[in-house]
């Protein structure tokens, strides 16, 4: 049986990963990532187009300059982009969030197998646990980063926007703004990096004890020793 100090540093990680696993969860199923509005020229006037989507779905709502607002409208993103740089991107973001899921899952099998038990394996021990915290945060990182960039350089909500209305002549200007849905992959990335600080300090305890333990004996007499 592990000790309880082992149990209680475990059991602290464990949670950790577990609400991590849930957040991405969250992330996956939520379409609150980026509030976009979007304005293109039509004739003898300007079109507004304001978005709110994920990577799933969205909605979108188009107001014209004199004032005239049209229903709001939902449409799904895979369905509604052309271009295969932003179809790709998205594509990715959700294959990295997937992979960041089932290491956090792992992360959590770990960290549970520890707190109850001793396993004999090495892997199965802090190094598992370092490996696949490690993996999912740089997994979460590399989505925050795709994001955005599917939007500035991609220009993800103009092409959103136009699959949303007809007759939209040249772009003028877009205005962006990320939702809880991004923003939680942050705290998702803390959570990563609380659970290493746990075990690393567990581990690094645990090495100094040892060697506490062993320090008698390399400081006794060779008489002693020999006896």
């Amino acid at each position: 049986m592990p000790s309880r100090k082992k149990t209680t540093m475990f059991a602290a990680a464990f949670c950790t990963c577990v609400s991590s696993f849930v957040l991405i969860c969250v992330v996956l199923a939520t379409q609150q990532w980026v509030s976009s509005e979007v304005r293109f020229s039509r004739t003898n006037t300007s079109v507004t187009i304001s978005l709110d989507y994920g990577l799933f779905r969205g909605t979108c709502e188009q107001f014209v300059e004199a004032g005239l607002q049209v229903s709001k409208k939902t449409f799904q993103v895979a369905d509604s982009l052309s271009s295969t740089k932003t179809k790709s991107t998205n594509v990715a973001i959700i294959v990295i969030l997937v992979l960041s899921l089932l290491t956090s899952l792992l992360s959590s099998g770990f960290t549970c197998t520890n707190a109850v038990s001793n396993p004999y394996q090495t892997f199965l021990g802090p190094i598992g646990v370092y490996t696949w915290n490690s993996i999912c945060g740089i997994l979460i990182l590399i989505a925050m980063i795709l994001f955005p960039v599917n939007i500035q350089a991609h220009s993800l909500s103009e092409e959103l926007a136009r699959e949303c209305s007809t007759s939209l002549q040249s772009h003028i200007k877009s205005k962006h703004s990320y939702g809880y849905s991004y923003w939680i992959m942050l705290l998702i990335l803390f959570l990563n990096i609380a659970s290493l600080i746990i075990i690393y300090f567990y581990d690094h305890a645990s090495y100094s004890k040892k060697k506490e333990q062993e320090r008698p004996i390399e400081n006794a007499p060779k008489d002693v020793i020999l006896f």
